[in-house]
């Protein structure tokens, strides 16, 4: 007898339907599965034998052939345990057939019988749902996750037994729902840090202020104990708050790569990931030998956070490049190509030297100058040409620290932060894919960026003395622009210029790459 169930597989960020089929005819016992298993689908034979056996239910007395279609492409991980275990009750004939042809099912198998957790649920729903299936069947872990999709009757259940009833018609486990919108639009401005916490600084806050309303990257450069994380921290508190559309891009990444927990909701904040050091560069970019996503795509429209950066491998940060510029990173396989979406927002940290004290006003530094060039040129001219703010935080002062003044809030900067982004939307509501100044072509800036001519001349004046790159060019007339829409100013001013030169001061001190 001849049974199809439905599964599905994440490519990327997306998914595809896989139809398991399960064969069982007269012969010699063996199973036998064939459509590019990996090790882990075909040790699922054991796990499902045993959850049989310990179920109640007949294991096959003759061969068992389950074909996993397309057959071209690699099926990988545990969660086809479910839907092979289903397939093949069907096939015996001790399960009805009626439910296959409308339910997607994923789940790993236990020995016991018991469900656990797989990955990529959510872009699974939404492919179900655009496929016109009516509904899944998932772990209790998982259910949550797809029923943030609508129109799908999503089925969460505990182990094998309760899906075996559940078609049968003799139980029915209650439908998950998540009421999307309110959980999202609740949970979008709860922040446990906030700017007025932060004393003092004001410049830094500045800087931060324009690299939050423009989509800039930026390079924090100070001592030790100055204040550089806390602040890079507290960026994501005065960002435009997420669009649906943005959030369920974002949740669809977390999800492929597990990191959502049982009860979680749409990515509701901005993303804020701050890998340590030792990262390799496939953990950073993402890879592997079936592709999942990296640092640089779980920070897809949030922030990327790397603290201490001449400390990170140089080739760890070359490959940042190609992403910086494009917006996504494409893993490339012999028989595979994946794009990972990648639209973020890098903040880096670093000390001026190894010892940290070249800069401090107080404290002398231990350090040689070939000590400090050799420290500095750990970072590539290349990447530094991409980063838009080069910010230098100097100490605290006592008198600041114990001041009673309070801070200006992350709410009232992030209301200039929205106005100035608002302002960008409109600018570019006739370019698709363009939503800030920072991601701005080569072409629109000629178009957006017109100087006037004390402007042009301060510029001119700027790259002749510091010797900056056409792309240091292109990152200032960013910079101005968006200083300029933070004053609600339609034309750039030769004080916007200005402010944003002296944002390239890693240039103006020699940097070499």
């Amino acid at each position: 007898m001849l049974v199809k169930v439905f599964a599905s597989a994440v490519l990327g960020v997306e998914a595809m339907t896989i139809t398991v089929e399960a064969d069982v005819a007269a012969g010699l016992l063996g199973y036998a599965i064939v459509g590019l298993p990996d090790n882990a689908v075909k040790e699922s034979i054991d796990r499902i034998l045993s959850s049989f056996k310990n179920n109640g239910f007949e294991r096959p007395r003759s061969r068992v052939v389950i074909n996993m279609a397309p057959a071209d492409l690699k099926k990988a991980g545990s969660a086809y345990d479910l839907p092979i275990a289903i397939s093949i009750l069907g096939a015996t004939g001790q399960l009805p057939s009626d439910l296959f042809k409308t339910h997607i099912l994923m789940g790993e198998l236990s020995l016991d019988g018991a469900l656990q957790p797989v990955k990529g649920v959510l872009p699974m729903a939404i492919q179900a749902r655009k496929e016109g299936f009516t509904g899944m069947i998932l772990p209790e872990q998982n259910a949550r996750e797809a029923a943030l999709v609508s129109g799908l009757n999503v089925f969460a259940v505990a182990n094998l037994q309760e899906v075996v009833q559940l078609l049968k018609g003799e139980g029915r486990p209650p439908l998950a729902k998540v009421d999307t919108r309110a959980e999202f639009f609740t949970a979008q401005d709860h922040f446990d840090i906030d700017f007025s916490e932060v004393k003092g600084q004001e410049h830094i806050k500045r800087a931060l202020e324009i690299t939050a309303a423009g989509g800039h990257n930026a390079i924090l450069i100070g001592p030790p104990g100055a204040g550089k994380t806390m602040l890079a921290k507290r960026l994501p508190t005065i960002l435009p708050p997420l669009t649906l559309h943005e959030a369920l891009e974002t949740t669809k990444i977390h999800s492929v790569a597990g990191k959502l927990s049982a009860n979680a909701g749409l990515v509701a904040r901005r993303p804020f990931r701050s890998p340590h050091h030792t990262i390799s560069d496939v953990a950073l970019v993402g890879g592997g030998g079936f592709p999942q996503p990296g640092e640089i795509s779980l920070a897809h429209h949030g922030v990327l956070f790397l603290d201490e950066l001449p400390e990170f491998k140089r080739t760890v940060l070359e490959v940042m490049r190609q992403p910086m510029e494009e917006r996504r990173v494409t893993i490339s396989r012999a028989k595979l190509s994946i794009d990972f979406p990648a639209s973020f927002m890098l903040i880096a940290s670093m000390n001026p030297c190894p010892c940290g004290y070249y800069t401090h006003p107080e404290k002398d530094c231990s350090c040689s100058p070939q000590m400090v060039q050799r420290y500095l040129n750990k970072i590539s001219g290349p990447l530094l040409d991409r980063i838009d703010l080069h910010v230098e935080v100097t100490p605290v002062a006592f008198t600041e620290l114990s001041s009673q003044r309070v801070a200006e809030s992350s709410a009232t900067i992030r209301e200039r932060v929205v106005k100035a982004r608002n302002r960008q939307t409109e600018r570019f509501k006739a370019h698709p894919g363009i939503y800030c100044n920072a991601v701005m072509g080569s072409k629109l800036l000629k178009e957006i960026c017109v100087l006037d001519y004390a402007g042009n001349n301060l510029l001119k004046t700027a790259m002749e003395r510091l010797n900056l790159s056409a792309r240091a060019y292109d990152r200032i007339l960013k910079v101005a622009r968006t200083i300029a829409d933070l004053e609600e100013r339609s034309s750039i001013r030769p004080e916007h210029v200005a402010e944003a030169i002296q944002y390239r001061s890693l240039d103006r001190e020699g940097w070499a790459g």
